[in-house]
């Protein structure tokens, strides 16, 4: 699937356990479309504790380079201290590389400047394990971009609908 087939595909994906798991949320964007731009717009205008950035590996600051494609994350938790920022643009960030990488080896997505992603990342505060904030934020992202490129399945949204009435959150403790 090219570019523009895939601008403005949205999926979701959870890995790992808390306080070690992550969330992300991801973007598709075809170089030249809105979609793209709201993303680069975005990644112009950090808010404090919220910081853009484009995803980078490598061994040392001298020796980064960007991940292909483009990949742009934003955390979704207010980065409060060392560590937290440690898990979020360190161990969260390879992790979300990593998982693009994945998709472009299992031939999701191809490694292009047409393609930009964009990665929204949930890191819980209290995470203490580096290793395993990179590998659940690999997985989430992996997963997060199956859905994106091949969509949800449809029997899991009828789903939803017929047990509207009885859903949960984890983050709602009322009946």
């Amino acid at each position: 699937m090219n570019a523009a087939e895939l601008d403005g595909r949205i999926g979701e994906g959870w890995g790992g356990v808390k306080p070690n798991g992550s969330h992300v949320n991801v973007v598709l964007a075809a170089r030249g479309g809105p979609t793209f731009a709201a993303a680069v717009g975005m990644f112009a205008h950090p808010s404090p504790g919220h910081t853009p950035v484009l995803v980078c590996i490598g061994p040392d600051e001298a020796r980064y380079e960007p991940i292909w494609p483009p990949t742009l994350m934003m955390n979704k938790a207010t980065a409060r201290d060392e560590q937290h920022e440690t898990m979020t643009w360190g161990a969260a960030q390879l992790g979300i590389g990593q998982g693009v990488l994945d998709a472009v080896a299992d031939g999701l997505i191809e490694a292009t400047g047409d393609l930009l992603v964009l990665v929204a990342v949930w890191i819980d505060s209290r995470a203490d394990d580096e290793t395993a904030v990179r590998e659940a934020a690999r997985t989430a992202t992996r997963k997060a971009l199956g859905v994106c490129v091949t969509g949800r399945d449809p029997a899991a949204a009828a789903r939803l609908v017929t047990e509207r009435d009885s859903l949960t959150n984890p983050f709602y403790s009322g009946r």
